[in-house]
């Protein structure tokens, strides 16, 4: 399966305005960002588990990230209310659900296959930092040789614009911006490619978003480690 797989387009997708599709699991439904593969894929999503809903135990064999929109996400190690970031490596394995229901923003297969770093953070507890923008702060997620994530938060009108040599994704999780004559609101995602330029214009009640940049240089690798699986 391929969705949005051209990784050398920009891509804007508004998931709340999507359907939401069925899993293999009763009572988790996905709505799929981009994805290259079957069940084991390169893949990003939103997923939303229905209250009581979990899927079986099972190895992130190519590791997984993920952020929580709504609800509590838990498995054996915890409890992740909204807010919550976290990071499985490669070759971790967890036994997911939710007892209350929840959605989380989720990405596959995106790790450097010797990773084995844990990270579980809650972003409201990470320090807003300046940036060089006016009313634009950044608080840092996690940063390594292959990806910077950032949360970003703009004030009102804020503006910022950059050029990403190793491309970028954005998901706004709160307010809305104007990128390029499009309007990007809650849970909109938008996948620029290698060189493009992210210009984000913040509308009147400001907005944050989460960022990631560097992760698509190594695209072409990550597809062909999931090949090899699958």
């Amino acid at each position: 399966m391929e969705i949005l797989a051209d990784f050398s387009q920009r891509v804007i997708v508004h998931s709340a305005l999507m359907d939401w599709i069925a899993s293999p699991m009763p009572g988790v439904e996905r709505r799929a960002l981009d994805r290259v593969g079957g069940e084991v894929a390169r893949a990003t999503s939103i997923v939303r588990y229905a209250q009581g809903s979990h899927f079986s135990s099972h190895v992130h064999t190519g590791g997984e990230e993920f952020i929580v929109l709504d609800g509590v996400f838990q498995d054996e190690h915890g409890d992740y209310p909204a807010g919550s970031y976290v990071r499985n490596p490669p070759q971790s394995s967890h036994t997911p659900g939710a007892k209350q229901g929840c959605t989380i923003f989720v990405k596959l297969w995106q790790f450097q296959p010797e990773d084995r770093t844990h990270v579980s953070l809650k972003i409201n507890k990470v320090p807003a930092m300046p940036t060089q923008y006016a009313g634009v702060s950044s608080r840092l997620l996690h940063q390594d040789s292959h990806e910077k994530v950032t949360i970003v938060d703009f004030s009102a009108h804020a503006k910022l614009s950059f050029t990403v040599p190793e491309g970028a994704e954005v998901l706004v999780l709160e307010g809305s911006l104007q990128t390029q004559g499009e309007l990007l609101q809650k849970h909109s995602w938008m996948r620029l490619p290698l060189g493009d330029t992210l210009a984000l214009t913040a509308q009147d009640e400001g907005a944050k978003v989460w960022l990631k940049i560097g992760n698509l240089a190594d695209v072409e690798n990550q597809i062909k480690r999931v090949r090899a699986v699958s």
